[in-house]
Parts: structure tokens; sequence; C-alpha cells
């Protein structure tokens, strides 16, 4: 076989049935032998971001092997911003692109680029593959590494006369061992003796639970606890949809509650989390009066932000099968702390009711809620960047982890489009929504032609306040409401715009369309775009200055008192 076949062999025998990808000169050895091959399904986006991104979106839905493919230069630098956004996230991604043949690195030769060393801090590994008969070892080991430990992109660089050359075929099975070591710790005596000594006691969890593929050990763990809850925004649906201890989201743009407690609580359990700082706020007020016990696969973020006064590094379903074992023998004692969360949770929830008249323009949490209330509980709603993102994070109730795809840790806009492209391949069968703003939504709009062209039945929700919406917020705010290039008045008309791809399209613009609206799209048999016309002036409620406490917490009344008593000076 060519080092081509042997991509396609190593895709057979990993079981990868889905890859992402766009054509060009130096990985063109690698189309050719797409032409005969049965076993992998190819799909064409319409920019090497949005390959990438869509791989993202298939790994995160799925739980398995992200591919993208694109060419040298051009190609391979197009994608890099979707790779940034998966190893930010540590989405499992395997990235294979072309390099120019052997002989011509170095040279400057035509759509070359160093790769390797421009990627240098957004992979997990990268490979230059320097001859055919190295390819098929390192295909193995580079799926086994994105997916092992810790998930994360791989990349591998092959210049083109590697893959035109031939090489003896693979004649053996990859390794069933994983290539990265493996923690079994399951002693938690320690554990389990500072959570019984803590009277107010906090369960703080993120994305890294569904990344160990946790999920149901969690949620037992989480109910048979009794624990108060709140997660990080890649932590959403861990608790699931009825999580009966569950206060929200804490940080930036988190549920009062969630940042209340955390405030308040003498013991921080955090477990597959990094303490982000949209998550923590200013680090040196966030828990104040709280040791933390620090539960994780990844070493490297055991202490890395916080010092933590224990840290269990293991297999999360392994820790969490034992202390449940351990609550169900022996529950805690924390009866006054609990109702002080639930007295929280019930009375500093988020404004903005659903009792709006029914002629009043729509805003962004009362469409939320009525889209939470309407769509199937499996429906996977993948966001782009944005004060819509956030809405969503609020107001939206979700039922597992992997039905919340959103952008964390790089906060890419134009995320959410190929990255719900990826998680409808992932399953045709699904509800798949793509939740955007307007000024995401333009960042990849050309995947509009991918969507007809497999004719996906893919939903897309625009809000649209024409303008830049979280940038405009922050102007608004901290900026002495200086708005700076943030308009977008001149937005196109989004439903043309899906008629011309020969996609259905809706549009609202009144609180009594939406139920229409939201029923609609869902009952089609295909892909459809509902446009929803929002205020320029809505903000997101509650919000901490970057760089604050998350106890500086500013709500629309603490907004409009500060207003005035600018007004006043003024």
């Amino acid at each position: 076989m060519n080092g081509a076949q042997h991509i396609l062999d190593a895709f057979h025998r990993h079981g990868i049935s889905t890859v992402f990808g766009y054509p060009g000169g130096c990985i063109m050895p690698l189309y050719d032998a797409l032409v005969d091959d049965v076993g992998t399904e190819h799909v064409l986006c319409r920019h090497e971001q949005g390959c990438a991104l869509a791989a993202d979106g298939y790994a995160r839905a799925s739980g398995q092997l992200g591919v993208c493919i694109a060419t040298s230069g051009p190609g391979a630098t197009n994608l890099i911003t979707g790779v940034a956004n998966a190893h930010r996230d540590s989405i499992p991604m395997l990235v294979i692109t072309g390099q120019v043949p052997s002989g011509l690195i170095g040279t400057d030769a035509f759509q070359e680029t160093d790769v390797l060393g421009m990627t240098l801090g957004i992979v997990k590994h990268s490979y230059l593959v320097d001859s055919a008969d190295e390819l098929a070892a390192i295909m193995d080991e580079a799926i086994d590494l994105a997916q092992s430990g810790r998930p994360g992109p791989v990349w591998v660089d092959i210049p083109k006369d590697v893959l035109l050359d031939s090489a003896p075929a693979r004649s053996c099975e990859p390794d069933a061992g994983s290539t990265s070591e493996t923690v079994t710790t399951t002693d938690i005596s320690d554990v389990m003796a500072m959570l019984r000594s803590a009277r107010k006691p906090l369960l703080y969890s993120g994305g890294g639970v569904s990344l160990a593929h946790a999920e149901n050990r969690f949620r037992d763990f989480a109910e048979t606890s009794a624990l108060p809850s709140v997660v990080t925004l890649k932590g959403i649906g861990n608790s699931g949809k009825h999580g009966t201890h569950h206060l929200g989201m804490l940080g930036m743009h988190g549920s009062r509650a969630a940042n209340r407690a955390v405030d308040e609580c003498d013991l921080l359990l955090v477990i597959g989390a990094r303490l982000d700082d949209r998550a923590t706020g200013k680090l040196d007020t966030f828990a104040p009066n709280a040791r933390t016990i620090h539960i994780d696969t990844d070493a490297a973020e055991i202490n890395k932000l916080r010092s933590v006064d224990l840290a269990l590094r293991g297999d999360l379903n392994g820790i969490l099968q034992a202390m449940t074992t351990e609550f169900e023998s022996a529950p805690l004692a924390i009866d006054e702390w609990q109702t002080q969360c639930r007295t929280w949770n019930t009375t500093g929830g988020f404004s903005a009711a659903d009792n709006e008249e029914p002629l009043t323009p729509i805003t962004g949490p009362a469409f939320v809620r009525q889209l939470s209330r309407i769509a199937p509980d499996d429906t996977v709603i993948a966001c782009d960047v944005g004060q819509h993102q956030m809405w969503v994070a609020q107001h939206y109730q979700f039922d597992h982890p992997r039905h919340h795809l959103s952008s964390g840790g790089l906060g890419t806009m134009g995320f959410g489009l190929p990255a719900a492209i990826g998680a409808q391949f992932a399953d045709r069968r699904s509800t798949v929504i793509n939740v955007a703003g307007d000024g995401s939504f333009m960042m990849n709009a050309q995947e509009l032609a991918t969507i007809r062209r497999y004719n996906l039945p893919l939903k897309m929700i625009i809000l649209d306040n024409q303008c830049l919406g979280m940038v405009r917020q922050q102007q608004e705010l901290f900026y002495n409401n200086r708005e700076s290039q943030i308009n977008l008045d001149d937005n196109p008309d989004f439903v043309a715009m899906a008629r011309a791809f020969d996609i259905p399209a809706l549009h609202i613009e009144r609180t009594d369309q939406i139920r229409r609206g939201i029923e609609t799209i869902l009952a089609y048999d295909g892909p459809m775009l509902l446009h929803v016309a929002i205020a320029r002036e809505e903000n997101v409620w509650p919000i901490v200055k970057p760089g604050a406490s998350n106890r500086e917490m500013i709500d629309e009344t603490k907004k409009r008192t500060t207003t005035a008593q600018r007004e006043h000076v003024a």
C-alpha cells in the first residue's frame, strides 16, 4: 500500500467512519485513495476552519474521535483556529495535513508552511512523517494519544512523496493498551474525612466529567451525596435536567445562587474542572473560606491556579463509584446548608419572566426558556459565542453534557454552525439546533452549502440584535458607553440568505410568535432557519466585570443605579 492507503487502513482498524475535509495539492494522494474506499464517509465542508470545527462538534456530541483533513499552506493555517478550540476544551481530534514533498521542505516552496512550529502550543502532540514505512505506526499512536488520558488534538503532517511511496501492509491490529499512563487511585479515605468534617461543602464540576465518560457515575454521586452543586460552562448538564441540589452555572454570567454558595462554602470539591478565570473571577477572592479538594485525571491542572488541600488523580468513574458507596451507607448531615442553598436558588434567580405582553419585542431569555420547554429532552444545542451563548447557558435545561456544545476556553465565534453539522453526522436521527447571534453566524455562513449538500435536518436559530452584543454590553458598562465597531445593522436578509441555499426560513419578531416559530422548525423534515429579531439594547444579567471578584455581580438594577450616579456627577 502507499502512504495514503495506510491512512485509510488505520481509519478502518480504529473504527473511524466519518471525516471532515477539504482537498488541495499536497493532500491529493489521500483524496485519490478515497475514490476506491467504501468504509469512510468524507464530508466536504466549505472552509477548512469549518472542517476542524465540525470534527470538534462530532467529537463533543459522540464522545468519539473527530477527524479533519486539509492540504498544506493555507489549508493547514485555516485549520488552526478550530484545532486551538479543540485543544482548549480537551476534545479528541486527529488532524491530517499534506505537506510539500520532503526535498522541498525549508525552501519556501509553493504552499509550504511550518505546521509543527505554528501549532506547537495548540496540540497534544504533532508529527512530521519522514517515510511511508513509519506512517502506519504513527497513525496508530496518534489515534490512541488523541483519546487517552486528557484528550486533545494530535496533528500528523505528511509530505506528498510519503503519501505516494509504498510500504508493507500492517500485519497486526493496533495495541489495545494506551500510550498514556493510567492512574487507578481509588483511596478516598482522606476525601471522605474532609467532606464529613465540613459544614458547608459544595460540589463544583466541569467538562472533565464528560471527557472521562463519567456522566452516569457523576449523576449517581451528586444525587446520593446530596451536595449542593455548581457547574462551569463546560459542565452544564452534568447533574441532569432535574438535579435536586443543583444551583446552576457559576462565574461571570453565573447565577447569584451559585456564586453566593461558592463564596460561603467551607469546602470546595472540584471534579473535572480547571478553575478557569471566567468561572472564578478574581482568584484570590474565590471561595475565600473554603478548603479545596481537586479530583482530576490530569496532573497538570492540580495546583495550577489554586493550591489545594487535597488532590486525587485517577479514573473519575472509579473514584465517583467509591464515594457514592460511602454516602449510601452514611449520608452527610448538612441539612441546614442544603436549606440555605435552596433558598438562594429560589430567591436569587434571573429576572425577565415569561409573562411578557404578547405583542412586545422578543427577549433572549424568554425565547430560550420556551425553546427549552418545547424541544425534545435529547436535543443537541450547538451555540456560537456571544450573548446568546450565555442566555442558553443560563436558561436552557440540559439533560446531558453532550447535549450542550459550546466553545469554552477559546470562545470561537463561528463555532456553532459547523459544530452542529458535526453533531448531526454523529447521529443523523437526533434533533440538532444551532443557536447563533448575527455576528457569529456570519463567520461560517458558507457552511449552509454543506447542510444543503448532505440534506442535514439541522435547525438554525439566529438571535439577531444587529450588533456584536457582548462587546456592546461591555462597552456600555465598562467603557462609558463609547461604542466602537459593533454595529451590524447592514446584516443581510437572513431569511433570503437561507433560501438562496434552498433552505426554508421563517422570521419572527414578537413574543406571540415564539411558540409557532419553534414548533414549525422542529416539525419540518429537513434543514430550516428561524430568524429572531431581538432588541439591540438587551444585556446578559448578571455580569461580573472581567478581573473582578464574583461577589461584585452587576444586575440590571445595579446598572441603572450606577448610570444614574454617573449622570448626576456629570
